[in-house]
């Protein structure tokens, strides 16, 4: 029975749980392994007629004037007036290590009035990283991910049709300096800093090694000493470390999405002693007002005559139900089940036992 009321709250409730073994590489960032981000300004040609209007993106004609007259193009005084061009930013992550030659992915988004990058293709367009130097260079067809259908009356629009990617459509033309092979030391930056996973990761990694190489100097730092390891270089070390596995502690969380109505909540949520019933009180009015207006030709005037209804429902309360205190996260399921309750309502009650003091995990709310 307990099983079956565990699966009913599967659609709108998941459970995060907490005691499955994690590599240490899913766990942890390098210090100073990073990728970087690209930033550039370019321009979708081929459009059908869903490029940007050049009187509301005075910006696009000059983009594009500029390179027309790269390829010597001839354009000063003339106005241009195409609607199968949109002015887009692309952005780009380069990866750490990438070498000249690679290939990564971009993101094209229209800045401009364009209605849609379906169809488009990128001119040649150079990313730059936050220090203005010129890395990878962009081109290549947009492929969008939505849809949108117009016409003299009406639009309809599904997706988001004015930004699209570029599969693997940067080349990295420059290579961010980095000599892993001359560190001595490396940081383990854990992404969710806790004291019982980094004593974890320090007291595992020692362990591999038989020797202390591992420090956890914080929450969210574990130092390797790479020399200590008597590996042949640091990228050996950190091969070796890399896939351990770690069982990480988490703090207790429920995470609520009131637009959604989805719940989750950590396997080591706990609630102290409690009691809960839940019912509803629903409060309806309806307008729905009388127009009145004298008979043809006769004296008069027209008037508007109020008319509502209003409507009280009070649901009955469901039985109060207590749960006892240590309650587990599957106690908890079984028993708001056995209430009845919509996500929405368990929305409420988990808040209300939250403010009551009883639900002993950290309640975030988006």
């Amino acid at each position: 029975m307990l099983r079956f009321l565990f699966c009913a709250m599967v659609p709108f409730l998941m459970v995060a749980v907490a005691d499955a073994s994690v590599r240490l590489k899913d766990l942890v960032e390098f210090d100073g392994v990073r990728g970087n981000d690209l930033l550039g300004y370019g321009l979708v040609v081929g459009l059908d007629g869903t490029g940007d209007g050049m009187r509301n993106a005075p910006f696009t004609e000059d983009i594009l004037s500029n390179i027309l007259e790269r390829l010597g193009v001839n354009v000063t005084g003339e106005q241009l007036r195409p609607r199968n061009v949109a002015a887009v930013i692309v952005t780009a992550s380069l990866p750490p290590f990438a070498r000249a030659g690679g290939r990564v992915d971009v993101t094209v988004s229209a800045i401009g009035d364009a209605s849609s990058l379906l169809g488009g293709t990128l001119v040649m367009t150079p990313l730059n990283g936050a220090d203005g130097t010129i890395y990878a260079v962009a081109q290549g067809t947009v492929i969008a991910g939505g849809a949108a259908v117009q016409g003299q009356g009406a639009r309809e629009v599904r997706g988001v049709p004015t930004s699209g990617t570029i599969p693997m459509g940067a080349r990295v033309e420059r290579e961010v300096d980095f000599d892993l092979s001359s560190l001595s030391r490396i940081r383990l930056a854990l992404r969710v800093p806790d004291f019982t996973t980094a004593a974890l990761i320090e007291q595992q990694v020692n362990s591999m090694f038989s020797r202390p190489v591992a420090v956890m100097t914080d929450p969210g730092t574990v130092v390797l000493d790479l020399a200590a390891t008597g590996m042949s270089s640091p990228a050996h070390a950190l091969a070796r470390i890399e896939n351990l596995l770690i069982t990480p502690q988490t703090r207790a969380r429920v995470v609520v999405d009131q637009r959604s109505g989805t719940i989750v909540m950590g396997a080591d949520v706990r609630i102290s002693r409690v009691a809960v019933a839940q019912g509803g009180l629903t409060l309806r009015v309806e307008e729905t007002p009388l127009v009145v207006q004298p008979n043809p030709f006769a004296e008069g005037e027209t008037i508007v005559v109020p008319r509502t209804q209003v409507g009280l429902d009070d649901r009955p309360a469901t039985s109060l139900a207590e749960f006892s205190g240590g309650t587990s996260l599957s106690e908890i399921v079984a028993g708001l089940n056995a209430l009845g309750v919509s996500p929405r309502d368990m929305i409420d009650i988990l808040s209300s036992i939250n403010a009551a003091g009883a639900l002993h995990a950290e309640m975030i709310v988006q």
